[in-house]
């Protein structure tokens, strides 16, 4: 009997520890998280928004979050929301931010319309990418052209990548499209447009189905990275970023058959890899799994593979004792 208090005082001190899902606020539904850091030093995820119990992902802003430890959280709010659009009303899904010209861009995909999975010909779903900017990191964000920034073809989950500066610092729009994948288009330097058309990249002959891509440069080499049919993490490697692209094989494998959705950035010394999580929730309105951004530590090897990463209970809550502040951040968006 005197081991019971031992047992008790153990698993509460387990639940008392576990920091993944993150905690970025009660009863908030969060998923896609795009992190960066900043001019300011801090963290920063910006996220879409699952409303509670929500059916086939009708989803209305985007929120935005800070932290300097990774444990504590600032919410920030919505930063934009389809309210603030003209030529959409529905399904704000992945973001991806960026900072150039001194300014934050925010770029979304938002749409119209819905999807008949009975019976798909009824459907009138459409999907397009916009482009909002802001001079605070926490918003709010303006959309400033009104439009998509193309309309055909239908195409959601952007990332957008600029370059350091010894490489011109270019920024990239990479999508998902209808027909087709592994498109890139160069951002115009207002950031208002793309140059050109969308162009296809070489991805080595492997192209799998794939969600939002994310792409960042590490030691001079650029990795492309994606959830593969939707739910395993993996990536390829390159000298450019727009290829030619080697496979590289899987960074998270699939948990419950879920799509994931992810970004990889460096922070005070740490690679830390952001994703989301389908879990039970307690106390949700209803007994579906809720999506919950999560976190964990990324490690490379020698050779600039990446080992692949486990999930975990406890995910970054170490993170203020293994970081080191004022450690030059890597090419990370």
């Amino acid at each position: 009997m005197k081991l019971l208090p031992l047992v008790l005082s153990a698993l509460l001190a387990t639940s008392a520890s576990a920091q993944n899902p993150l905690n970025l606020g009660k009863d908030l539904r969060t998923a896609d998280p795009s992190g960066h850091v900043w001019k300011d030093g801090r963290m920063w995820l910006y996220t879409s928004h699952d409303e509670e119990c929500q059916a086939d992902f009708h989803m209305k802003d985007w929120y935005a979050f800070s932290s300097t430890d990774l444990v504590n959280w600032t919410n920030h709010g919505a930063v934009l929301s389809v309210k603030d659009l003209k030529w959409a009303d529905d399904y704000a899904w992945a973001p991806d931010a960026a900072y150039k010209n001194g300014k934050y861009y925010l770029v979304f995909p938002a749409g119209t319309g819905i999807k008949d999975r009975q019976n798909p010909k009824n459907s009138t779903k459409w999907m397009g990418i916009g482009i909002a900017e802001s001079d605070n990191p926490a918003g709010p964000f303006k959309d400033m052209i009104g439009a998509p920034l193309w309309r055909k073809p239908y195409a959601n989950d952007p990332v957008l990548f600029v370059d350091d500066a010894e490489s011109g610092g270019r920024a990239y729009l990479y999508s998902r499209t209808s027909g087709v994948n592994y498109l890139v288009a160069e951002m115009a330097d207002d950031m208002r447009s793309i140059k050109g058309e969308l162009q296809k990249m070489d991805m080595g002959g492997y192209e799998p189905p794939m969600e939002g891509p994310w792409v960042f440069k590490r030691n001079g080499l650029y990795y492309f990275t994606m959830p593969e049919h939707n739910r395993i993490l993996t990536y390829y490697t390159a000298k450019t970023p727009t290829g030619p692209w080697t496979y590289r094989g899987v960074i998270m494998e699939q948990e419950n058959n879920a799509n994931n959705h992810h970004s990889i950035v460096q922070y005070q010394g740490q690679w830390i890899l952001f994703y989301h999580r389908w879990l039970d929730t307690p106390g949700a309105a209803c007994n579906k799994k809720q999506r919950h951004v999560a976190a964990e530590y990324l490690h490379f090897n020698e050779d600039g593979t990446i080992r692949k990463v486990e999930r975990t209970q406890e995910g970054v809550r170490d993170f203020p004792r293994r970081a080191t502040p004022g450690t030059a951040v890597g090419m990370a968006k």
